[in-house]
């Protein structure tokens, strides 16, 4: 196991009813920020909930926030925060909202010329400091509720970039699983396939003896392909909502990650066809994980085929036998949801090859994945084997 440090300092509120204790969360004294999406918390009855445990307080409400959170959208909330004098935000919706926050947090008290540089020059700026912020889930997905991390897609220019900071990690999250009784079929689906490839991009590498961590990984996986159909089955089940939440939450709060190797290279090719073709996050992902684990099946070796044992239990067979089978079984997984695999299915050709690495080179990648050595050669391959 390599050597990590772990820091988590989000208090979690999880149960039906818990959004009353808002009350007790929010300074009193707070000038607050209300920020959510295209107002689907009005219909379900959260909206209510939230403005009652709020009645006392100073609220300003910020909509309209996108799903893939727009730069140029998050600015006029930074606007806004500037000119009302915020000093607490309060996010209430799925993964977008909460992402979208989490920027106007930073950007609101970013001291350097652009705050564009957040996001496009991760790596070499650093987030100092952000506006306190919590949050009320209504779409389990993208563990944002529990972690620093943030993705903006700036509309102008179609780039998708993510950032991550301490400094952004929110004071609480409340988590009520009835939420997802009035929650979209597709926006459900595609929460549980973003948060299964959230575990599978900490734990698909490679050996690093860390046992704790994989088998934290593997039950996450097994809740995910067990808990997901019930709740696509009966969307009022209650016990199913609540451990597909929670799984979701800890897919992405840093715990399985810890002292392992990580591959974040689903996520960073899935990222381009949704921001050049607006596909959703989640099928993304279903599209470019199959043809992952497919050219990189000999460095993938030894834990695909632990995948394949203790979570799919595929067991009979030569290597490249049981391979062929894990990865069939996987997009047999994706695909029992109605969801697509292949760019065809979208609409898309050929062309998104060169669209694609030519990002990519501009931003100086030469090569991602958990050796460093998935390149954009790779990447070309993995989107030729997808076409169809």
């Amino acid at each position: 196991m390599k050597n990590f440090e772990f820091y988590n300092p989000v208090k979690v509120c999880f149960g039906k009813g818990e959004i009353a204790k808002l009350t007790g969360l929010v300074p009193l004294e707070a000038n607050i920020l209300l920020t959510y999406g295209g107002g689907s918390i009005k219909k379900n009855g959260v909206y209510e909930q939230v403005m009652e445990a709020l009645k006392e307080f100073n609220v300003i409400e910020f909509s309209g926030i996108e799903a893939n959170p727009h730069y140029e959208t998050l600015m006029n909330g930074v606007a806004l925060i500037k000119a009302q004098h915020i000093d607490f935000l309060l996010a209430v919706g799925g993964g977008s909202v909460l992402d979208g926050t989490k920027f106007m947090a930073a950007a609101a008290l970013w001291e350097g010329s652009d705050p564009w540089d957040i996001l496009s020059k991760r790596g070499k700026v650093r987030v100092d400091k952000a506006l306190p912020l919590g949050t009320v889930l209504t779409l389990p997905a993208t563990g944002s509720e529990m972690n620093g991390t943030s993705v903006v897609t700036r509309w102008e220019t179609k780039d998708k970039l993510a950032f991550d900071s301490v400094h952004v990690f929110p004071r609480f999250s409340i988590l009520d699983p009835e939420v997802v009784f009035s929650l979209p079929r597709i926006q459900v689906v595609n929460g549980i396939v973003d948060a299964f490839i959230h575990v599978m991009e900490q734990y698909l590498t490679y050996p690093a003896n860390a046992p704790v961590q994989d088998r934290f990984a593997e039950s996450l996986l097994t809740t995910l392909m067990e808990e997901g159909p019930r709740v696509l089955a009966d969307r009022t089940d209650y016990d199913a909502a609540a451990n597909f939440m929670w799984a979701a939450t800890m897919a992405l709060n840093g715990l399985i990650g810890v002292g392992v190797p990580q591959d974040w290279a689903t996520h960073m090719i899935g990222h381009e066809l949704t921001a050049l073709h607006g596909i959703d996050h989640g099928q993304t992902l279903c599209i470019i994980l199959p043809g992952i684990m497919q050219i990189k099946r000999k460095n993938k070796e030894e834990k695909l085929l632990q995948f394949g044992q203790r979570v799919l239990k595929i067991t009979e067979g030569t290597t490249n036998q049981k391979i062929d089978a894990i990865i069939e079984k996987t997009i047999d997984f994706f695909e029992s949801f109605g969801i697509k695999t292949k760019l065809a299915d979208y609409g898309v050709g050929s062309e998104i090859i060169p669209q694609v690495i030519e990002r990519f080179t501009k931003r100086g990648i030469k090569a991602i994945g958990e050796r460093g050595d998935l390149t954009l050669e790779d990447i070309a391959k993995i989107l030729d084997l997808q076409l169809k």
